[in-house]
Formats: C-alpha cells, sequence, structure tokens
C-alpha cells in the first residue's frame, strides 16, 4: 500500500487491495473491518494514510521489537547494517560475540558486547527475539541462554536443530537449501 500512496493516491479500495494481492474483494472487506479504525466511504475507499497507520498497529508495527544478534561474523554484520527491520517494527539493539576481536568493535552503530553478558542485559532491557548466526557447534548454548533471559522468539541462522521448550519460537534460515530450491526451479526450464 505505501507504493500506492507514493504514486500520489490518497485513497485506495477494498477492490484496488485485492487486486493488488490477488485476494478476493470479501476477504479484503473483512480485514480492513479488523484493522481500520474509520469505515471506508462507497466508491472511495479508504483513506490510505490513515489504513497504512492502522494496518501497522494492528501488525505491531508500531511498537519497536527489540532484538538481540548473536554472532558477529559476515552474516551477522549484513543483518546489523540492514535498514529495513525497522519498516516491520524489528530493532536490533544490540549484538553480541565470544570472540574478543570484535567484542567492543562497532557495527552498524552498535556496539559488540561480549556474549557471557547476554543474559543480563536481555532480561534488563526486556529482549523477546534473538537472532542467532553463530556456528552451529556454538547455536544450542546461545538458544539456551536465551531461553534463560525470557527471549520467546528465535531467528535461527545456524544449522543446528534447535531444542526449545514449549512455547518458544524458532524460525530457521537455511540459504543454502533455498537457493538449491532455486537452482531445481531452473532445470525444468
Amino acid at each position: 500500500m505505501k507504493e500506492y500512496a507514493n504514486a500520489g493516491n490518497t485513497h485506495i479500495s477494498a477492490p484496488v487491495i485485492a487486486k493488488i494481492f490477488a485476494y478476493t474483494e470479501i476477504q479484503v472487506r473483512k480485514d480492513l473491518a479488523m484493522v481500520s479504525s474509520v469505515p471506508g466511504t462507497p466508491r472511495t475507499g479508504f483513506e490510505i494514510g490513515r489504513l497504512i497507520a492502522d494496518t501497522e498497529r494492528a501488525l505491531g508495527y508500531t511498537e519497536p521489537n527489540r532484538a538481540v544478534l548473536i554472532g558477529v561474523g559476515f552474516l551477522g554484520h549484513a543483518l546489523l547494517n540492514f535498514e529495513g527491520f525497522k519498516d516491520y517494527g524489528i530493532e536490533i539493539t544490540c549484538p553480541f560475540d565470544i570472540s574478543p576481536e570484535k567484542i567492543g568493535t562497532v557495527v552498524g552503530g552498535r556496539t559488540v558486547l561480549d556474549v557471557s553478558s547476554l543474559k543480563e542485559y536481555c532480561e534488563k532491557n526486556k529482549i523477546r527475539i534473538g537472532i542467532i548466526t553463530t556456528p552451529q557447534s556454538n547455536a544450542q548454548a546461545v538458544c539456551d541462554s536465551l531461553v534463560e533471559a525470557g527471549v520467546i522468539a528465535i531467528w535461527n541462522f545456524s544449522l543446528s536443530h534447535l531444542a526449545v521448550p514449549r512455547g518458544i519460537l524458532v524460525q530457521n534460515e537455511n540459504m543454502a537449501a533455498n537457493l538449491a530450491m532455486l537452482i531445481n526451479h531452473l532445470k525444468d526450464r
């Protein structure tokens, strides 16, 4: 919707949204009724600025969700320098590493702390999201520390299968497997 607004549009209707996202108009109308603070008007639709604000509020993008990142290698650097997380209400507040060469350096405007202070930092700052970009051999120990500190959502880039208690969400990312799927798709072309 932001692209639609950036194109100079001030209003958007359910049929337009349905077409953009390939949904049915009925589903869009139901969804808009749940998130919009004001009803749309016939033939005009919704004021797009207010609808964007209402949608972001409903999705939790307006309240920053603070996260920590553990493992400041190449991938950790890339994630710390990526500015797009802000658009989704995610703020990586602090990176951690075990390497004395990395501790104390600044990456993406944040000072890297020693992983030994991870639990205390998470508890003090009410961190609920942890991002693991460590080698596989360290991932479970980092995960355990995050869980002990009250983190309830973990984005795991290590190749390790993490064991977590019930109620903890782990989102595993395997970039090599995802790339292999793309390459496999090319074989059929």
